[in-house]
């Protein structure tokens, strides 16, 4: 299997098939070599590896994306727990080390992002 087959097979386990089919029906020419990089790097490579748990790399991920202030990830992110394991309690404790390490404030609109993300997945089940 390709690094690519291989992240586009991770991509799909962790976001969801839906998701996935967005992101590339909205690819062009221009992003295209964006989407070469995240589904070969970050889901090929970096999420394919097993020396940690998917559980665990969801629980790094959101910590990482709300200590960096990449909010506009989150959501997703959130969503993708239902297929990593992290459960809610989880995500609040990763949450609460970017509170403590990286800002009260980045830690606050993180939770304030989960809990809609969690409720809008509440409502569709």
């Amino acid at each position: 299997m390709t690094l690519h087959e291989e992240g586009m097979k991770t991509r799909r386990a962790v976001l969801g098939d839906a998701h996935v089919d967005r992101a590339e029906a909205a690819t062009t020419d221009f992003d295209r070599p964006f989407q070469t990089l995240i589904t070969e790097g970050a889901w090929g490579r970096l999420w394919s590896d097993d020396t940690i748990s998917r559980r665990e790399r969801s629980m790094l991920t959101l910590a990482l994306l709300a200590a960096t202030g990449n909010f506009e990830e989150i959501p997703m992110h959130i969503r993708a727990t239902a297929n990593t394991g992290a459960s809610p309690q989880d995500v609040m404790q990763a949450f609460l080390h970017v509170a403590v390490y990286a800002g009260v404030p980045k830690a606050n609109h993180a939770i304030k992002l989960a809990k809609a993300t969690y409720a809008e997945m509440e409502a569709s089940r």
